[in-house]
């Protein structure tokens, strides 16, 4: 019996955890998916970056193990390939591992970095999509990615590269698209000057939306030829996102999101004279 018990045991420790690569979505914890929710509160060790709220890290259960790992611009409290082994060595302990991260994994998450590295280890991986920080921060910015009339289509580019930033600046100032930039507040004069450089009306309506889909989410409005100065006077913080195209001359008529929050600003004040 006591061998059975041992052999058992042994067993155990040698076989290999899961990985689920989860989308926390834009701040919001009301817009986290019921899986991703579950698997949150279920998991032995949750892996989390910068971009995930403080709303959404109140809802880590209290006996899970949680490591922090940053990706924040300039402040990277670990590496990529850090974070990666992290997993793995995690995964080979038989845990139960949730890599949360701000947005969706495969929208300039490099998730797609870390399934490759599990993978090689044979581990387990799967996969939880998150609402992109493009959908839902429009959204509650009351800015529609596509809108019959203005934009038949949308393009997400990323402003940050390891090495070389590549965009093809003709090619998007042609598309006729909402265009919709991560991770762009210090390339904000790059932005602008390239796709008015490219073709672009400068007079374009652009968006700033910071915190998006939080209670001190600010949206900020202008025009392509405004944009470095905006960020500048407005001293617009990240994380936040750049819009750029005509949808954002809706957001006005839109606009819910901050009336919502007045509209229950105004109850709580009537709740407590009444108390």
């Amino acid at each position: 019996m006591t061998s059975n018990i041992t052999s058992l045991k042994n067993k155990q420790s040698t076989q290999s955890g899961v990985v689920f690569l989860v989308g926390a979505g834009p701040g919001d914890p009301d817009l986290l998916t019921v899986k991703a929710l579950r698997l949150l509160q279920s998991s032995d060790v949750i892996v989390f970056d910068n971009l995930v709220s403080e709303q959404i890290r109140a809802l880590f259960p209290p006996q899970a193990e949680t490591v922090y790992v940053g990706k924040a611009k300039g402040a990277h409290s670990a590496s990529q390939s850090e974070i990666n082994q992290l997993l793995i060595n995690k995964a080979k302990q038989g845990l139960t591992v949730c890599r949360l991260k701000g947005g969706d994994a495969f929208v300039f998450g490099r998730g797609g970095e870390e399934i490759l590295a599990l993978k090689e280890q044979d581990i387990k991986v799967e996969i939880v999509p998150g609402i992109t920080a493009a959908a839902g921060c429009g959204s509650y910015a009351g800015i529609p990615l596509t809108h019959r009339g203005l934009a038949q289509g949308c393009t997400f580019v990323t402003a940050h590269a390891e090495k070389t930033l590549d965009i093809k600046w003709q090619a998007l100032a042609k598309l006729d698209h909402t265009l919709v930039f991560y991770m762009g507040l210090s390339k904000a004069t790059l932005i602008e000057t390239q796709l008015i450089n490219a073709g672009l009306d400068e007079n374009t309506p652009v968006a700033l939306i910071e915190n998006g889909c939080c209670p001190e989410q600010r949206v900020i409005t202008g025009s392509l030829k405004q944009l470095s100065a905006l960020v500048d006077e407005q001293q617009v913080q990240s994380p936040a996102l750049i819009m750029i195209g005509k949808v954002i001359s809706l957001a006005e008529q839109l606009q819910w999101f901050n009336q919502q929050q007045s509209i229950a600003s105004a109850v709580n004040e009537l709740t407590q004279l009444s108390a």
